[in-house]
């Protein structure tokens, strides 16, 4: 705990807190085609319910300064709600006619397979999320107003990469890749905003975990608190759990597995093997004494960390 309580500023609990990646290192270019002749989407009408869910929506991201209000785009998109599994309503924007002007960004993206392999038989690991992770990437300027959207507020785009966006995976990999170059293979594995610091023996953890905190940092990247687990001996990762021996099926994508083991299942997560997320461990604020957390790395029972 004392190293998280030390870095407690990688941690972003609201789009407020997120700087944003500087531009002169990345932005996203959506390279249209000049060929193609922007797109005025009609606007689509939604229920009280809905339309309540998208204000509200808007309002946060103008807070956050994630858009901003914008005159005379030629390229306008509708909004897209999506339901989420806690029952709330996730905003999209339906970018279909604008990534059809977009050429493919070829950037390759890691084998999932290959990093599962690289991962397992590692002592201690350490799963991250980063916080809206591709909203951390700014728009290239020019590109800005080609995100418009509407809505019954009025007209709006994006100054920082919103998800839907052709190519945005590539433009992430891009930049985790240049951020973490000297610790990929050797105690990372980063696939998009899949982040994961592994060590080979647990005295060790706490040095490389400092080493990724630093590349965080120096970059302004943002974590998710809520989605973190440091310190343990295994965990999802890509579909996948891993830990020290291997490899095993993840159940919720076996379909042999009851229900009743889902559900034990899923009330472990993000619980790994009884150590806390992040977001329990450090939200009730980091000022209250605590023995540090890679201490108990030595003390182990069975596959759990006490």
């Amino acid at each position: 705990m004392n190293l998280l309580k030390e870095y407690r500023g990688i941690f972003a609990w609201c789009h407020e807190d997120m700087p944003g990646i500087d531009r002169s290192i990345i932005s996203h270019n959506l390279a249209v085609n000049e060929k193609c002749k922007p797109v005025v989407q009609k606007r689509r009408s939604f229920n009280p319910e809905r339309s309540a869910a998208i204000k509200e929506e808007v309002s946060k991201l103008l807070a956050a300064g994630s858009i901003r209000e914008v005159k005379y785009p030629k390229w306008v998109a509708n909004v897209v709600l999506v339901k989420k599994k806690n029952n709330q309503w996730r905003m999209c924007v339906d970018f279909t006619d604008l990534n059809k002007a977009c050429p493919k960004d070829c950037f390759p993206l890691p084998r999932i397979d290959q990093l599962v392999d690289a991962t397992a038989g590692h002592e201690t690991l350490s799963f991250m999320d980063a916080y809206s992770g591709y909203n951390q990437i700014k728009m290239h300027k020019p590109d800005e107003e080609k995100t418009a959207f509407t809505t019954d507020q009025g007209l709006y785009c994006y100054t920082v990469m919103p998800f839907g966006l052709k190519n945005a995976g590539a433009t992430y990999q891009r930049l985790v890749n240049k951020m973490f170059a000297r610790q990929i293979g050797r105690n990372m594995e980063v696939y998009v905003d899949d982040m994961l610091t592994k060590s080979v023996t647990a005295d060790r953890h706490a040095d490389d975990l400092r080493e990724t905190f630093d590349v965080l940092v120096k970059y302004g990247m943002k974590l998710n608190p809520a989605k973190c687990v440091f310190g343990v001996p295994s965990g999802r990762f890509l579909g996948y759990q891993v830990h020290q021996r291997g490899i095993e099926v993840n159940p919720e994508k076996n379909p042999s597995t009851s229900e009743n083991d889902l559900a034990k299942d899923s009330e472990r997560c993000p619980k790994t093997h009884g150590v806390p997320s992040i977001a329990e461990q450090i939200h009730s604020q980091v000022n209250r004494p605590m023995p540090t957390i890679f201490q108990s790395f030595k003390k182990r029972k069975g596959n759990r960390v006490e």
